[in-house]
């Protein structure tokens, strides 16, 4: 299984993004617990959003009411919709699947908000 994460870039604060996680080599998206971390320098990676194969969504709390985490399972793909961007969001972002006893990681993908 490989997971090719896109959709980074620079942005302004309180501008948008969305976050693609393309799954590739088999079909995992709406079985497994998706979720997307970020590592921003000098700090420890974090989650900040997670999918889990029935639905049931979970946030970090400074990302609340801000990003969406959902998911496509026809196209194996994860997103992460990011609106209202703060400079304190800057940081690679990377794409996680997870089951019982398997983790797979993608790749990271920088946002930098910034004026």
């Amino acid at each position: 299984v490989q997971l090719q994460a896109s959709g980074g870039g620079l942005v302004q604060p309180g501008g948008s993004l969305r976050l693609s996680c393309a799954a590739s080599g088999r079909s995992i998206v709406g079985s497994y617990i998706m979720g997307w971390f970020r590592q921003a320098p000098g700090k420890q990676r974090e989650l900040v959003a997670a999918i889990a194969g029935g639905g049931v969504v979970n946030y970090a709390d400074s990302v609340k009411g801000r990003f969406t985490i959902s998911r496509d399972n026809a196209k194996n793909t994860v997103y992460l919709q990011m609106n209202s961007l703060k400079p304190e969001d800057t940081a690679v972002y990377y794409c996680n699947a997870r089951a019982v006893g398997i983790v797979y990681w993608g790749q990271g993908t920088q946002v930098t908000v910034s004026s």
